[in-house]
């Protein structure tokens, strides 16, 4: 379900999406989508900010890249079956 989320966030580009968003496209309760997104950005691959009552949910792209480049590059190459 997180990685439904994280793709979600990603493809609504660097201005990100609204909780509301996000819940109606994965279908979740709020509490529970809550849970995922404060998992996400604790995680540092998702940030948060407020605007008035609507939260709002952004991609961190550059640690997206940091991890993406780590998974290909140092993973696989210690001749991981991940690759």
């Amino acid at each position: 379900m997180r990685l439904a989320v994280l793709r979600f966030v990603v493809q609504a580009g660097m201005e990100g999406a609204p909780a509301g968003d996000i819940q109606a496209h994965v279908g979740l309760a709020a509490s529970t989508l809550s849970h995922h997104l404060k998992r996400l950005v604790d995680a540092g691959v998702l940030r948060t900010r407020g605007e008035g009552t609507f939260h709002y949910y952004s991609a961190d792209y550059e640690a997206l890249r940091a991890l993406t480049e780590y998974l290909w590059e140092d993973c696989c190459k210690r001749g991981k079956s991940c690759c």
